[in-house]
């Protein structure tokens, strides 16, 4: 399909010009013409008028001889005007009865006349018939033609040097808007300062052109001095988006990307600059998947002021990672839509935790049901049938209903320290001696060593004085390291207990013969709700004790917690405490 011409409007003034100056020519033309050809006509007419009058008068004359050589002078004088020009044709006498007394002009080609004219013939007063004469027209029609052609010559002239007239005026106009046009063109594209060098013009587009170039001088000289701020503030702007925490993709709106933070390149796994000017529809997942495309175009399809109230959020997956997505619109300070801004939360850890939290309830339930199941059906045989029993059974039914409510008030414990420590309550301190919470941490679980015929071996440095710490606190996160030791050892086996100086720290350290800790879950031991899950690894648990510890010792003590292990090597847990610590109290954060 070809392409339509707009016409502007002042090339439809032109064109229309051109048009009624065309029309007036032709008129006049056409007028003149027919004016000139009446003339020539009429001319033509008495022309012949002249020659019919002059041989009617030498007819007379030849007549008037009154000898017998009338009729020949006659033949003569008709053959001899006949023939003496090309324009008559033929001339005829005739008497009064219209009988023909004579015609000169070739019998063997007639010809028709273009014009006739006739005059009477008159002798003494009395009518004696008439002489016409006709004529050819050749004369007038080659003048006609010449006129005619002429005229057109001249009116075509005319017309060509009027538009050419116009044309070069047009032209001069036009070049002089041209050259104020690409000066605009150029200030708008940010050459502040350009200015028009042309002097041939009129006076009023000179003086044009010199505002201009005043105008163009004032804005380089504006752009000159607000250049530096506005680099500096679009650099603060981009610096400030370059350094957020969380990932920023800014699109046009075209979906064109035009900034990507770094931990946007972080979390998409992008190379550098891969991704400006590039459609977000075309980012694809670690799965293929073409993560942001169906939700752009949701959020194109939703009105602008819906997404302004609540903009648009979902979650996509990139190796492994679950990131929170948020899109936004962008707008200028006139409230003009300018595109989007992507925000990009990494929620990997917090969807482990819904994860861990779901785990959690899970072990939490089946741990408070096993004590509670075992409780009320050793007190429900002994309120029923405890008559029936001896004194030994039940003791023993006794001592297992108390290691329940052990076990029971351990797990319930654990919970509340860790509703406690996550309300961030204070944990005061005072001098204590720690070999003292050692000896007590080890009495506290003879029973459970009893149980698994495990033996506890101590060693200890005699060097630690009494320092600051807060003593339910590390007794609690020791009774935990030796409970979980206890768990995963073997039948007969052997757990050490070590007490040591390492500079300004007291160390303490537990150490088991159990199936042992693969380096990867090093790091993420410690963390609330997370549990090492395995063939060999299977003691349920809340999952709390480990993140207990860490809190006391690394939040609330300024200690540090670490592990050592190794498949089927057994564990070593241990945390250092500051010696040298002199706050009475310390509060959590």
């Amino acid at each position: 399909m070809a392409k339509q011409v707009s016409l502007t409007t002042q090339n439809r003034l032109i064109i229309s010009g051109l048009i009624l100056s065309t029309i007036l020519i032709v008129a006049i033309a056409f007028f003149a013409i027919i004016n000139i050809q009446k003339r020539l006509n009429e001319g033509y007419h008495n022309f012949g008028q002249i020659v019919s009058k002059m041989m009617a008068i030498e007819y007379f004359e030849i007549a008037s001889q009154k000898d017998n050589t009338i009729y020949d002078d006659l033949k003569d004088y008709a053959d001899t005007i006949v023939s003496a020009h090309s324009d008559i044709i033929f001339a005829e006498f005739k008497d009064t009865n219209g009988r023909t007394i004579y015609k000169a002009g070739d019998p063997g080609t007639p010809k028709i006349p273009n014009i006739t004219v006739s005059s009477p013939l008159t002798f003494k007063g009395q009518n004696a018939g008439s002489v016409t004469v006709g004529l050819s027209g050749k004369i007038i029609y080659q003048i006609s033609n010449t006129t005619r052609l002429s005229l057109m010559i001249v009116f075509a002239v005319a017309w060509i040097v009027f538009a050419f007239v116009i044309l070069i005026n047009t032209y001069l106009i036009t070049r002089e808007l041209r050259i104020l046009h690409d000066g605009v063109h150029k200030i708008s594209g940010g050459e502040f300062g350009y200015k028009i060098e042309e002097q041939d013009v009129s006076s009023e587009v000179k003086e044009l052109f010199n505002s201009f170039n005043n105008m163009s001088h004032k804005l380089r000289i504006y752009e000159e001095q607000n250049i530096e701020q506005l680099t500096l503030e679009r650099n603060k702007l981009e610096a400030i988006l370059m350094s957020i925490a969380n990932g920023v993709v800014v699109c046009d709106n075209s979906d064109n990307v035009v900034l990507v933070n770094n931990h946007a390149h972080n979390l998409l796994e992008l190379e550098d600059n891969q991704m400006l000017n590039n459609k977000i529809q075309n980012y694809v997942d670690t799965s293929g998947n073409y993560c942001f495309k169906e939700k752009i175009e949701e959020f194109k399809d939703t009105p602008i002021r819906v997404m302004e109230n609540k903009p648009l959020e979902f979650n996509i997956q990139v190796d492994k990672r679950t990131i929170k997505s948020i899109i936004s619109p962008m707008f200028t300070r006139n409230k003009d839509y300018v595109g989007y801004i992507i925000v990009l939360i990494d929620m990997t850890k917090e969807a482990e935790i819904d994860a861990m939290k779901s785990t959690f309830i899970s072990n939490v339930s089946h741990e408070l049901r096993t004590p509670v199941t075992v409780l009320r059906s050793y007190i429900d045989t002994l309120y029923n049938y405890g008559n029936d029993f001896d004194y030994d059974t039940q003791k023993e039914f006794i001592g297992t209903i108390n290691q329940e409510i052990i076990r029971l008030n351990g797990m319930v414990n654990d919970i509340l320290d860790f509703s406690r420590m996550e309300a961030n309550a204070q944990m005061e301190k005072s001098l204590n001696n720690v070999y003292e919470v050692v000896d007590n941490c080890i009495n506290n679980v003879k029973t459970l060593t009893k149980e698994h015929n495990l033996t506890i071996i101590t060693e200890k440095e005699e060097t630690i004085p009494e320092f600051l710490f807060n003593y339910d606190g590390i007794e609690r996160a020791l009774t935990n390291l030796l409970s979980n030791a206890i768990k995963y050892s073997p039948e007969n086996g052997e757990i050490k207990v070590a007490v040591r100086k390492l500079g300004e720290n007291a160390e303490i350290t537990v150490t088991d013969q159990g199936c042992g800790i693969a380096p990867e879950f090093h790091s993420k031991i410690f963390d609330r709700f997370y549990r090492v899950e395995n063939n060999i690894h299977t003691v349920k648990g809340t999952g709390l004790g480990l993140h207990l510890v860490k809190t006391t010792i690394e939040k609330y003590h300024n200690g540090k917690v670490f592990v050592i292990s190794e498949l089927g090597k057994g564990s070593t847990f241990g945390f250092t405490l500051p010696i040298n610590i002199h706050e009475e109290v310390f509060n959590g954060i």
